[in-house]
């Protein structure tokens, strides 16, 4: 009986031993800005093994910006999209695409700040005409939300240009062919302290802006409904991924690493310009202002109603 039973344990431990592991679901996320610390959680916390705790990979794709990442959602070469401007999104829902906000991402725009070369004689807003031009990424992001609310509520009359992601944008500004670029920390930092570069405007001088959540994760609607599962994990690690970035300073170092700069000067910007405040994801803050500005600022034709909003916000309570 005890031998029998000997080779009965032995053939479970074998079979045990050759059966293949679960494989992690996986998930494609575009981020527009990818280097960009407010858009580390699922990079950061994929290399940390907070997403593989729930059972996940998820393969990053970094774009030159927000318009690039609502059509990657779009056309579902995406299941999540990072970094995406609210009002964008808000534009593409109303136009009937399978979008929905599963989180918020960043709330307000003191992150986000327009310079122009140290030669320029553009010292302020003042100096700006409209045979200048100013940047923003892509449309549907949150720096085209930004660089319209300049005209409205700052009068800056410069003309918009895309200008996709922010290295290409310095190229720009420094060749003479842009005259206002548009960055986020902690890029350009280091130009400013070297005085390569002046800020002329940030995101926080527009009064409507400042309190609102501004960029969003988005999902896509099929994704969400054949895929829940997973993206409800998802969620959980990119909480989690959250707190592990502003709790542990190995998440500095890493990112430092990562993107190749100094870590005391990413300390410093993170605590300037990223709050973890900022990022929190449990709720739209300024819901009604947003909407009230993506009518104004002319992304969408009227407001969303209270059904629309019910099913474009598809945020899970924490």
């Amino acid at each position: 009986m005890k031998s029998a039973k000997a080779l009965i344990g032995a053939a479970i431990l074998a079979t045990l031993a050759n059966a293949p592991a679960f494989a992690q679901d996986a998930l494609k996320i575009a981020i527009g800005q990818i280097n960009n610390w407010e858009n580390q959680p699922p990079t950061l916390g994929q290399d940390a093994g907070i997403f593989a705790k729930q059972n996940l990979k998820v393969e990053a794709v970094g774009t030159a910006g927000a318009g690039e990442t609502i059509q990657a959602v779009i056309s579902g070469s995406a299941d999540l999209g990072a970094g995406v401007g609210v009002a964008g999104a808000m534009r593409a829902f109303a136009k009937g695409a399978p979008v929905r906000v599963l989180l918020p991402a960043f709330t307000g725009t003191g992150d986000l700040y327009w310079y122009v070369k140290a030669d320029s004689p553009i010292k302020s807003v003042k100096d700006i005409t409209d045979k200048n031009t100013i940047a923003y990424s892509t449309n549907g992001s949150s720096t085209n939300n930004l660089v319209l609310a300049f005209g409205q509520e700052l009068g800056v009359k410069a003309k918009p240009t895309a200008t996709g992601g922010q290295p290409g944008t310095l190229t720009s500004v420094m060749s003479g062919q842009i005259d206002i670029g548009w960055a986020a920390p902690p890029f350009g930092v280091k130009e400013i302290k070297d005085g390569k570069i002046r800020i002329v405007l940030r995101g926080s001088d527009v009064p409507s802006l400042k309190g609102q959540t501004v960029r969003a994760i988005i999902v896509n609607a099929d994704a969400l409904k054949n895929k829940k599962d997973a993206i409800m994990r998802f969620v959980k690690a990119y909480r989690e991924s959250v707190d592990w970035m502003y709790s542990d300073p190995k998440a500095v170092s890493m990112y430092a690493q990562k993107i190749k700069s100094d870590e005391g000067l990413l300390k410093e910007s993170i605590a300037e310009f990223h709050p973890k405040e900022t990022m929190q994801s449990d709720k739209m803050a300024d819901l009604d202002g947003a909407v009230a500005d993506a009518v104004k600022l002319k992304f969408l034709e009227a407001p969303l109603t209270k059904e629309q909003l019910v099913e474009f916000l598809q945020i899970p309570p924490r």
